[in-house]
């Protein structure tokens, strides 16, 4: 039997995709992919609403490699599409080589993207992945180049895939009634690389540490974050999850702060030292429920040892002037 891997984000192109060729009794199995950017959820929950073996791959480390500097650029944030779609696609083809799959699949679309998804561009991915003859782009594929290793071979049908084009949706929605799929997340992706107030705290990570851990990128993701000069980075939790999830993530090393009388954020200043301590504890005084001008007690912990010293809210300007 012809077998095929789908590159599946679990969005609605992706289930069209996978879609047009089971129609065509292919065994497909989908392929998604994990970083600290964005995770498996939405395409574990489509494939299991359609039935669609998955694996699923973390490909962290080469993925951190590739966006220290990516060949194509970035796109309006630190989003390297081109780059990143290169990648998927040249270990999709690995996995297509190692489980004996004849071709692989996508669900772009030619020009629903301005950057990553015009003809160029999607040539450039397929030429750059080194498997640029075997991905096949069922939603598109009428109007692209016929691929080697499923349409030139006899594998697909051409003339049963597609022409969709452009950014509108209503071909897709015509077509998701047709195949009987209710639901389908949103087309918004879950990239956190798009997102323009991460992107700006990943910069900032990446222009003053040149060893960076998993852990790093991790951090990104929650509370408020401030650059207190030389002091170095400050993480104020903003509710109950921030303080939680800070609390899991933080490490021996790291300088932590707590307020002693009234209830506050958890403060984590990631590899602080004492140096830091008089900015981190003003931070956790200026956003805990202590009243205002009052000098309050805040315990702080680095290295297993606690000190407890007395602080004063970081004025107002101070803060802003250090928030990332």
């Amino acid at each position: 039997m012809i077998k095929a891997i789908a590159l599946f984000s679990g969005g609605l192109d992706s289930i069209l995709a996978v879609k047009l060729v089971q129609k065509q009794n292919i065994d497909i199995c989908g392929l998604t992919f994990t970083t600290p950017f964005f995770n498996a959820a939405k395409a574990q929950a489509s494939a299991r609403q359609i039935d669609l073996p998955l694996m699923v791959e973390d490909f962290t480390t080469q993925h951190l490699q590739m966006l220290k500097s990516p060949r194509y650029g970035y796109g309006k944030n630190m989003n390297p599409c081109i780059d990143c779609h290169t990648l998927m696609l040249k270990m999709a083809g690995r996995k297509m080589e190692e489980t004996g799959a004849d071709f692989l699949v996508t669900g772009e679309v030619l020009g629903q993207r301005p950057m990553s998804q015009t003809k160029q561009s999607l040539y450039v991915v397929a030429k750059n992945s080194g498997y640029a003859d075997y991905i096949l782009r069922p939603l598109s594929a009428q109007l692209l180049e016929p691929v080697k290793a499923a349409e030139r071979e006899g594998k697909v049908d051409r003339l049963k895939l597609l022409s969709i084009s452009g950014r509108g949706r209503k071909d897709q929605i015509r077509l998701a009634k047709e195949f009987g799929i209710q639901q389908y997340p949103p087309p918004a992706g879950g990239c956190l690389l798009t997102d323009p107030i991460f992107s700006i705290r990943l910069r900032d990570l990446m222009s003053h540490s040149e060893d960076r851990q998993i852990r790093d990128y991790e951090l990104l993701k929650y509370g408020r974050h401030f650059r207190a000069g030389d002091k170095g980075k400050i993480i104020v939790g903003r509710n109950k999850a921030d303080n939680e999830a800070l609390r899991q993530l933080a490490l021996n090393v790291d300088l932590v702060c707590n307020m002693a009388d009234f209830p506050g954020p958890y403060v984590l200043a990631p590899y602080g030292s004492e140096s830091a301590m008089t900015a981190a504890a003003a931070l956790c005084v200026r956003y805990s429920d202590a009243p205002a001008d009052t000098e309050a007690r805040v315990v702080c912990l680095h290295k297993n040892i606690s000190t407890t010293i007395k602080a004063k809210a970081i004025p107002k300007e101070d803060s802003e002037r250090w928030i990332i």
